[in-house]
């Protein structure tokens, strides 16, 4: 009976193993709620954002603002410092997103090294900056402080000294790696320039129309305010968009654990009542056996 009771005891600690994931699947459900009504509420704000900018930048403006202006080549004396925002999650249990994202960031820093480029990493998360830590690769900045319910601030807090570093001339771009979210199930890893300001095109001017605005302030100064302001509304769309996709891979992870453990449940129930019954049928034929013997 010793391997009985050995069954029982993998049987209880499945059964509360898939206790564990069947709560934790539900926690990351409700908290995947909030996360993408974020991420819905962000997305509008940007897109305002991101046509008003098209509608004041002209050939003659982008020449004027060093966030629109893209530097030389390493070789041509332009900087080499090229800066990467590595933004994964504080905890794990949620398959291979972390990974996915890490190798997306390492794949972007080879192709920038194979530019000529010197990348630095800034860190958002504590599984990249782990991961990146064992390798003895150093960061520039790490946060492990913001969590799953970024703000504007947090966004502001990281981009502003690079905002201004690029303004300077010390940086010859800024990436963002992050997780774009598409739906629950969904949440590849992607990587978006954030500087250089890409000045996207009007959609008057597609056809050769631009609009007729009086405007005061002036485009300068509105440009001024706006493209900063841009810089840093694509962080932190970055942000909220992988903290969804975060717990929607949790979800998933945790769903598919309960599912296996299930199933792994099936094997030993069935197994533990199959030697049950054996043991059982052994014991009759030994009674049946030794009265037999007795009789006879």
């Amino acid at each position: 009976m010793a391997k009985g009771r050995q069954l029982k005891g993998r049987i209880r600690s499945v059964q509360n193993t898939r206790k564990i994931t069947k709560t934790m699947e539900l926690v990351a459900t409700s908290k995947l709620k909030r996360a993408q009504d974020r991420v819905v509420a962000a997305r509008p704000y940007a897109a305002a954002l991101r046509e008003v900018i098209a509608d004041l930048v002209t050939p003659e403006l982008a020449e004027r603002f060093p966030l629109l202006r893209r530097p030389a080549a390493p070789g041509k004396g332009g900087p080499r410092r090229a800066a990467i925002i590595l933004i994964t999650s504080n905890r794990g249990l949620a398959g291979g997103f972390n990974a996915n994202l890490i190798k997306e960031a390492r794949r972007r820093m080879e192709a920038l090294e194979a530019e000529g480029y010197e990348p630095e990493l800034y860190g958002i998360g504590k599984k990249g900056i782990g991961f990146f830590r064992y390798l003895g690769r150093k960061f520039a900045t790490e946060r492990v402080d913001i969590g799953d319910r970024p703000t504007a601030d947090h966004a502001a807090e990281v981009v502003q000294p690079l905002i201004e570093a690029y303004e300077r001339g010390e940086l010859a771009s800024v990436d963002l790696v992050y997780a774009q979210f598409q739906s629950a199930i969904s949440t590849p890893p992607a990587t978006v320039r954030i500087l250089p300001v890409a000045a996207p095109e009007a959609k008057a001017a597609e056809k050769g129309i631009r609009p007729d605005y009086i405007l005061e302030p002036g485009p300068d100064e509105l440009l001024a305010k706006l493209l900063p302001l841009y810089v840093r509304n694509a962080l932190y769309r970055g942000l909220v968009e992988t903290a969804a996709g975060e717990h929607g891979a949790r979800r998933t992870a945790m769903k598919n654990a309960t599912d296996n453990a299930g199933e792994i449940l099936e094997v030993l129930k069935r197994t533990y009542n199959r030697q049950r019954q054996a043991a059982i049928t052994q014991e009759i034929s030994e009674i049946v056996g030794g009265a037999a013997a007795l009789q006879g």
